[in-house]
């Protein structure tokens, strides 16, 4: 179990190395000036030394000036360092915000091209967290990580250079005792991955849950779930707050550990070192030289283990950021794949078998032929397959068994994007985003003009409310529509649809949510609208697809009943049933 979790860490460290291979010239700037720091920084103390050798000499011709000209080197010295530290910064800061912005827009990226069946599988909040807090973790850690890993390492090599030049035997001493602390570094780090891996998923649960207390506050509050909702919100919290503090314990124990060994070296080196100046091998400049040293080599220990600690949170993080970026995308459009062009709006469903769920069939063996201008209604109890054959039409999803047609070709041999544009589709759950409510409108043709904008309000008579908003039509919504009342927000979802004139129509539920009054002016729009094209109507109101040319009625995934209103009243099965259910009481 420890050899595959040390593998995977591994492996994600390779992949994070990747991504910094594009920024070698930053790298090879940033190396140079850490090797001209630490370099600077380890010549100060040999200054500092020979500035303690020449107190003896005060009062002595030529005392000052050598004082004075000392000071000066150390000035010049401490004001290179701060410089090469400066650009070392920059660069570091250069590096790791490239690095992010480059996985960030992979990430979203693959997103975009991410089958439906991964986001349906996944909770949003997951998914968000992945994107936005893994990534902040990561470049957290990267930021801390860099700067001192690099100088640490040059720092201890560039220490043990100078103190092997001073005195080899006192060297010897620190060499011995520093590699426990790595040993014990070591251990924690590999101890803490897991732990932060696990931190990072509770956190993403609790962004789930926030995601989805604020996108359902109203319904939270409407039936006084609040109290429930704090209890799961809590349970949540408390787990992260264990797991957080579990993971901080143990990564935590590395830095005491290290100062504890390092304590260990500056004592053997001062006491090698004052018996070696009593036996007159080392001046007293030369010892405080050497003592300076001995903390500047134990220090990057000090540093190197909260590195380590930083880095594993980061390792954490960027697993579960790497997971959403290999995960598999939908599967292209072939190569010879062809532009729907000239659509008229032929659509055959041939034995068509889907489940979503491999031992849970929900569509087998649907047969269906539209002709170009018919309008289909899809009706039947909840589950049944109605919104599945639209995501199937979409090719949201690929149909397990037979085939999906569009003017005699199948549309696993057209590109998505000439057969997504060819349909226009007004949904249940409606969507729009934060913006302009002319931005919403036009969202599926950017360069719609003016006139255009407003005749397709006026059709979908959205118009005169929207004329009511404080800006009109430059109106900002914020997100899901801000304070639009439901039946608006479908009318802009309406009007986004009558703005581009699609061959198709896909309507799921499209006016569930709209008062008696409007969905009778709406359904005279829709008539105009469908008029010679191709239309799916999906509904559980049996009001709105009477004029329906055709109308299927689906139950466990296939069509038992087809015909028109009259003909399927007639025949007294389970469409009549529906109807009747919906319509005795009024």
């Amino acid at each position: 179990m420890e050899k595959k979790k040390d593998s995977r860490q591994k492996e994600t460290l390779i992949k994070v190395l990747k991504y910094i291979k594009p920024y070698g010239g930053l790298m090879t700037i940033m190396i140079i000036m850490a090797v001209i720091s630490v370099a600077f920084t380890l010549y100060l103390p040999v200054l500092t030394g020979k500035a303690v050798d020449l107190l003896k000499q005060a009062g002595e011709a030529g005392f000052w000036d050598d004082l004075f000209h000392l000071l000066k080197k150390m000035a010049v010295v401490i004001l290179l360092t701060s410089l090469a530290q400066w650009i070392m910064s920059i660069c570091n800061n250069k590096i790791v915000y490239n690095i992010i912005q480059d996985i960030r827009k992979k990430a979203f990226r693959r997103l975009e091209i991410l089958p439906l069946k991964y986001v349906d599988a996944h909770s949003h909040g997951d998914i968000v967290s992945r994107v936005v807090a893994d990534v902040d973790q990561f470049a957290d850690g990267l930021l801390i990580g860099f700067t001192q890993l690099f100088t640490g390492i040059i720092t201890i090599l560039g220490t043990l250079g100078f103190m092997l030049s001073v005195n080899v035997g006192i060297t010897i001493v620190v060499v011995v005792i520093t590699p426990v602390s790595l040993l014990v570094a070591s251990f924690i780090a590999r101890k803490t991955f897991h732990m932060f891996r696990l931190q990072a998923k509770t956190r993403g649960e609790q962004t789930d849950l926030v995601n989805e207390m604020v996108g359902n506050q109203k319904v939270v509050q409407a039936f006084c779930r609040e109290d429930e909702t704090l209890k799961r919100f809590d349970e949540i919290n408390g787990r992260l707050e264990k797991c957080s503090l579990r993971a901080i314990f143990f990564s935590s124990l590395t830095n005491p550990c290290t100062r504890f060994v390092n304590s260990l070296v500056y004592t053997g080196v001062g006491l090698t070192g004052a018996l070696a100046v009593i036996r007159g091998g080392l001046s007293v400049g030369q010892l405080t030289c050497f003592l300076s040293y001995a903390n500047q080599y134990t220090k990057p220990f000090n540093e190197i283990s909260g590195v380590i600690t930083e880095l594993q949170n980061a390792l954490a993080c960027a697993a579960r950021i790497f997971e959403l970026i290999e995960e598999e995308p939908q599967i292209p459009d072939r190569e010879n794949a062809v532009l729907l062009n000239g659509v008229q709006g032929k659509v055959d469903l041939t034995h068509v078998a889907f489940s979503y769920v491999p031992d849970k069939k929900l569509i087998e063996n649907l047969n269906l032929y539209v002709t170009p201008g018919q309008r289909i209604a899809i009706v039947g109890p909840t589950g049944c397959g109605k919104t599945t054959i639209i995501n199937l039409l979409m090719r949201f999803y690929d149909v397990d068994k037979g085939s999906i047609q569009v003017e005699g070709e199948d549309i696993r041999n057209i590109t998505r994007k000439s057969l997504r544009t060819s349909y226009g589709m007004v949904l249940q759950d409606t969507w729009l985003k934060r913006g302009t409510i002319r931005e919403n409108i036009t969202f599926g043709k950017p360069d719609a003009t003016e006139e255009e904008i407003v005749a397709a309000a006026r059709k979908s008579h959205a118009h005169s409310f929207i004329r009511r908003l404080p800006d009109g039509y430059d109106t900002v919504i914020g997100e899901d529509g801000g304070s639009l009342s439901q039946g608006q927000k479908q009318l802009l979802c309406i009007t986004r649809v009558m703005l581009s004139l699609p061959s198709m129509l896909i309507l799921d539920e499209a006016t569930s949510s709209i008062d008696t009054r409007t969905e009778i002016k709406i359904q005279k729009a829709f008539a105009a609208m469908m008029e010679g094209r191709t239309s799916f109507i999906v509904a559980h109101r049996l009001s709105t697809i009477q004029n329906a040319d055709v109308i299927l009625v689906m139950k466990d995934g296939h069509i038992i009943e087809q015909g028109n209103h009259n003909e399927l009243l007639k025949k007294q099965g389970f469409y009549a049933e529906l109807y009747n259910s919906q319509f005795a009481l009024a």
